[in-house]
Formats: C-alpha cells, sequence, structure tokens
C-alpha cells in the first residue's frame, strides 16, 4: 500500500538512505564537518545537522575536536565511533590460521597466529576450537570477547560447494570438509561466519586498493604453492554452480597430467596435474633445482620457460573471459617480478585472442586477509548502519 512505512520514497527510508551516505563518507574520507558533509551530500545544512544528530543518539558518530585555520568560529569534526562494531578477518593455510580483529573503521585492534603442527590434526571439532583459538587471541589483544563481533570471513583454498556446505578443491586442509562446519564455527566464535575462496578475497583486495581499482572485468591469478584465479566481471564474482569458479590449478594443459578424482578430489592429500604442476611455487623450484624461488626466477632459461607455461594457461582463461585486465599475484608473481610479467605479456603477443592488460600486483601484506577484512566490514556496515528500524 502506498505510503505505509518502510516503503520505498517514505520518509523513514529517505533518513536511512540519507543517513548511510554520511556514514560512508566519513568511512571514506576520516573526520569531516558538518559543512564538508552538506557538501559531499547535496544535502542542506538543517537536513545534515539532523542527521548527525540521529547518528551521534544512535552511538555511531562522534565528535572529534574541531577544524581550526579558516576564518570564523572552529567547526566541529565528526567522525564513525570506532567501537559501534567489531570484525574478524582469517586466513586458513596449509601453515596455520591468522586471524586480524578491526573496529567498524578498519583499524587492526588484534592480531594473532596459530601454528601448522595444530591445524594439520584431523580431528572432530579440532578446526572450530582452533579457529576460535586464533579470534580468541585476537581478540584479547584487542580488550574484546567474543560478544563484540558483528562479522567473522574466513579465507581458504578451494570453494564452500553451495549445495552441500561442503569445502571442495582443498585436499591439504585436513578438518576442514564436514558439512556441518560453519554451523560448527558460528557456534565457537557466537556471530555469523561466511568462509570464502582465498583468491577470491585477494580479488577484493585489489579492487579495493590494488591494480584493479578502476576496473570491472578483471582475472586475479593467483601463482603460489597453489594455483588458482578469482573472475570478476561487470564487478562480481563469479562462483560457478559448486562455487569451483576459477579452480585453473586443475585445468588441463598440453605437458601436464591430468587433474583426476572427480568429486572425491577432496579427499585426496595431493590432486596432482593440470596447471599447478607446471607453475605452481614447487614445479618453479624443481625446474631450477633450488628452493629459492627469487633465485630459480633470476635465470633467464627458467624465467622464460615459466612466462610460457603461464602465458599458455593464461591464453585459454582469456578465450573464455576476455577480461580487460590480468593480475598477476602470488610467491611465483611477486618473485618474478616485472621481468616475468613482460615476459609473460610477450608471449601472449600475436594470438588471435584479446589482449588485456598485465599487471603484477603491489598490495603489501597478506592479501587473503585484507580482502576478507574488507568482506568482513561491508557485512557489519550493512548491518550496523542501517537506521531504517531506528
Amino acid at each position: 500500500m502506498a505510503g505505509t512505512a518502510g516503503s520505498p520514497g517514505t520518509p523513514s527510508v529517505l533518513r536511512a538512505m540519507n543517513d548511510r551516505a554520511a556514514l560512508d563518507l566519513l568511512v571514506a574520507h576520516g573526520p569531516l564537518t558538518r559543512t564538508r558533509i552538506g557538501e559531499l551530500t547535496g544535502l542542506s545544512k538543517p537536513t545534515t545537522s539532523q542527521i548527525l544528530g540521529r547518528l551521534e543518539a544512535a552511538g555511531l558518530v562522534r565528535t572529534t575536536g574541531s577544524q581550526t585555520g579558516r576564518p570564523g568560529p572552529n567547526a566541529l569534526l565528526y567522525e564513525v565511533r570506532p567501537d559501534s562494531a567489531h570484525v574478524a578477518a582469517l586466513s586458513a593455510d596449509p601453515t596455520g590460521i591468522t586471524a586480524v580483529v578491526a573496529d567498524i573503521t578498519g583499524a587492526e585492534r588484534g592480531r594473532c597466529r596459530i601454528e601448522a603442527d595444530a591445524v594439520a590434526e584431523d580431528v572432530r571439532h579440532r578446526t572450530a576450537q582452533l579457529v576460535a583459538e586464533a579470534t580468541g587471541g585476537a581478540l584479547r589483544q584487542a580488550g574484546l570477547g567474543p560478544d563484540d563481533l558483528t562479522a567473522t570471513v574466513i579465507g581458504t583454498p578451494g570453494a564452500i560447494d553451495p549445495r552441500t556446505g561442503r569445502l571442495r578443491y582443498a585436499p591439504h586442509l585436513p578438518g576442514w570438509h564436514s558439512r556441518a562446519l560453519r554451523t560448527e564455527l558460528a557456534e565457537v566464535l557466537g556471530t555469523p561466519v561466511s568462509i570464502e575462496n582465498d583468491v577470491n578475497l585477494a580479488a577484493i583486495a585489489e579492487q579495493y586498493q590494488g591494480a584493479a581499482q578502476d576496473h570491472d572485468d578483471f582475472v586475479l591469478a593467483y601463482v603460489d604453492e597453489g594455483v588458482g584465479a578469482a573472475i570478476v566481471l561487470g564487478g562480481t564474482l563469479l562462483r560457478g554452480a559448486t562455487g569451483g569458479a576459477g579452480e585453473i590449478g586443475y585445468m588441463p594443459l598440453p605437458g601436464a597430467p591430468l587433474a583426476r578424482g572427480g568429486a572425491d578430489v577432496i579427499a585426496r592429500e595431493d590432486a596432482g596435474g593440470g596447471f599447478q604442476s607446471l607453475v605452481a611455487a614447487s614445479a618453479v623450484r624443481r625446474l631450477a633445482g633450488t628452493e629459492d624461488l627469487a633465485e630459480a626466477l633470476a635465470d633467464a632459461t627458467v624465467l622464460d620457460e615459466v612466462a610460457r607455461r603461464l602465458a599458455t594457461g593464461l591464453a585459454a582463461v582469456v578465450a573464455v573471459v576476455d577480461p580487460e585486465l590480468v593480475v598477476l599475484s602470488g610467491q611465483v608473481a611477486q618473485a618474478g617480478g616485472e621481468a616475468l610479467r613482460a615476459r609473460v605479456e610477450e608471449e601472449l603477443t600475436g594470438l588471435a585472442l584479446p589482449r588485456p592488460l598485465l599487471r603484477i600486483s603491489d598490495l603489501e601484506g597478506d592479501p587473503i586477509l585484507t580482502g576478507a577484512l574488507r568482506t568482513a566490514l561491508t557485512q557489519a556496515r550493512d548491518t550496523v548502519f542501517d537506521t531504517s528500524n531506528a
């Protein structure tokens, strides 16, 4: 019925939209004056004052000093209250679990790492306990408890099959394949939990502050101990029917044995074969006869061969997806650097295929944790910044 509370265009919805616009500006820009918020939103001074009054009363913003150095009275500065919500971001890998806790502004408050010897134990409920231990360590460092978390996002190799809730394409993570794992994690952490593919999270980090900031159609090729891709089309991650879109490590290529196992690949210790067997970090080390990746890729012959192999796999992806950009990330890409990028580009030149831009990721720190944190913050802000029912 037209005019009912909460309908599009009604005062309550417009107020909530204005509130969210102001909060997003404060997150993006940091402390702002009332006048500046009005300028950026196009809203009048009285309306902006009403917004800030509501948000202060709701405990979402606070004043933080005043702006000086201009003619006239000093103007109060407003900021999002950092303690209005907190999130946890975790990255699970074969060598351990890292947890980071941040406030709603994205500022890190605590960090904890649980090492691999414990993670490797495939004991019922042990994975949930380890995740809780890592998260608890980060929370204690931040002076917080589990009840302070609004959202938790965990990045893992492989992908959750939306039909079964089971982790696939990650045989090297024992203990992570239970259908009830997400429920167990939510119970021990006391907050809703999202489990996301690690390379997808790295792509989100690239969109947020990396090489893909200005692109809505790109592929992130993550070449590390494992090999995977994130495919972003129209600004949206492509996931696939089983969550396995982008698992290019298993892609059949000339010169590589086939990766076999089908639906049971999650139960095998070594899926083997495919693109991964040609370009993963271990393959590069074997090719060069050294354990040092930087040393391996300093050899021009090795560099040329790795570039040829990478270009062959990327050409298959480009032929299907036609991205405007390919970002190379992971240990192999970082060790090879610009020399590897230039050789891959040269190998792609002249092929009867689209020619995407090719870049090396320049993100600092762990892109998987960065992406997990961005995702958790988005979830928390969608919840906490929604004033439509206030």
